[in-house]
């Protein structure tokens, strides 16, 4: 170059430097990103499987078995058949309850919800603030969006029927409420203006349970008043109820046929807790199926009108017991521990249950599985009931295509 003018050499030094720059710069640039060909397979990796919907139900894939393979369960739990999606298998009533510390059960009644005749969200308290006063709180979970999706903007009919629980009361509260007709009016004032307000279709009560079967001459009384109003007002009333057959024991329930016989003809639908047989001390079936052929039968020993509304409950839990304790299970953590395991069938209960050791402790699990709830959906045919599910999310979303 040592014939080039000076300005010749400065122009080449410039350009020179300017490309050794962006040189550097791109090496860096690159050098800061993982490599292409890792990343892409890191991030496969990585996904989440695709959930492969199907247009068969399960009953058509063959998945409706006392045998059936781990991997059918693992694998395709989340493949739910997108054809009848808006139609109903099971002919009776069937009311799904909603709780706000569950959300995948918020988004089963958005997807699942015409096959339901009633999701009851487990929002509100009726609550006694002093005397003839009561309001209802937990306004704050309710999700009015939610509730259009449910619907569909009014294009899909299910009934939304919150519950509506006695919360905080004390014994002082039932008695002066009990012994005012003032009182009951106002409580039943209370309650259904909240509901008219919200548009909401119904209420699920829950107070039988709280008073042990106490006072049960004026429990009715309130039960009737409340009912009236409710109806007055173009809305349905539905009762949750213990088991008339208590567990293990085979003794009569806190709630009995007498009870049925005096309340069936206020009460819409009751919500019969056919479920918690076992317990840790007790390990075993959720819910034996004679056991629930025994509650239904023994409140309302012949087939009508009346047996129709017991909603026959089904847990869409389970439990991992081991000694002395028992750990409530839902789905995802029942996935987990059923991949390295494989489910046995008992015949006599009716219900899919596997055993495993941690730590040299032996555990027994039981969970629902689609033959459970088939032999309990024929079950609730054969004795004309219809069927309440607690609670929507908890179980495995192809259940929902038995309904």
């Amino acid at each position: 170059m040592s014939g080039e003018s000076p300005i010749a050499m400065a122009k080449f030094i410039t350009i020179l430097h300017v490309f050794m720059l962006l040189l550097v710069a791109t090496s860096l640039l690159d050098a800061g990103a993982p490599p292409k060909t890792k990343d892409k397979k890191k991030a496969k990796k990585g996904e989440e499987p695709e959930v492969k919907l199907s247009k068969k139900t399960v009953s058509e894939r063959g998945l409706i078995t006392e045998s059936p393979k781990t991997k059918d369960i693992t694998e395709g739990h989340t493949n739910y058949c997108t054809v009848n999606l808006e139609s109903k298998q099971f002919p009776g009533t069937v009311l799904g309850y909603v709780t706000p510390w569950n959300s995948h059960g918020y988004d089963v009644a958005k997807i699942f919800g015409g096959k339901f005749s009633a999701i009851s969200p487990v929002w509100l308290q009726i609550v006694r603030k002093s005397a003839g006063k009561f309001t209802v709180t937990g306004g704050h979970d309710m999700d009015k969006g939610w509730i259009k999706d449910v619907r569909k903007n009014g294009k899909r009919h299910v009934d939304i029927a919150p519950r509506l629980l006695f919360d905080g009361w004390t014994g002082k509260d039932y008695v002066e409420v009990f012994d005012s007709e003032a009182e009951l009016q106002a409580l039943s004032a209370a309650a259904v203006d909240f509901y008219k307000k919200n548009n909401f279709d119904g209420v699920v009560i829950e107070v039988w349970s709280q008073l042990g079967g106490q006072r049960k001459f004026d429990l009715t009384h309130l039960l009737v008043d409340m009912s009236d109003a409710f109806h007055e007002a173009g809305m349905k009333f539905y009762l949750v109820i213990p088991p008339p057959v208590t567990p293990g024991a085979h003794k009569e329930g806190i709630f009995n046929a007498a009870d049925f016989q005096l309340l069936s003809g206020i009460v819409d639908g009751f919500s019969l807790m056919t479920y918690d047989y076992s317990n840790s001390q007790r390990p075993g079936a959720n819910s034996p199926i004679a056991w629930i052929r025994e509650c239904v039968e023994a409140i309302a020993p012949e087939p009508g009108p009346d047996r129709s509304k017991i909603l026959l409950g089904l847990n869409f839990y389970g439990y991992d017991y081991s000694s002395n304790s028992g750990e409530a299970l839902i789905g995802p953590k029942y996935i987990e521990l059923l991949k390295k395991h494989k489910l046995k069938w008992d015949s006599e209960v009716k219900e899919h249950y596997f055993e495993y050791k941690d730590n040299s402790v032996k555990h027994s699990v039981y969970f629902p599985s689609l033959a459970s709830i088939n032999q309990r959906l024929e079950l609730a045919k054969e004795l004309g009931t219809g069927i309440s599910i607690w609670e929507l999310g908890q179980g495995l979303d192809y259940f929902y295509d038995l309904f």
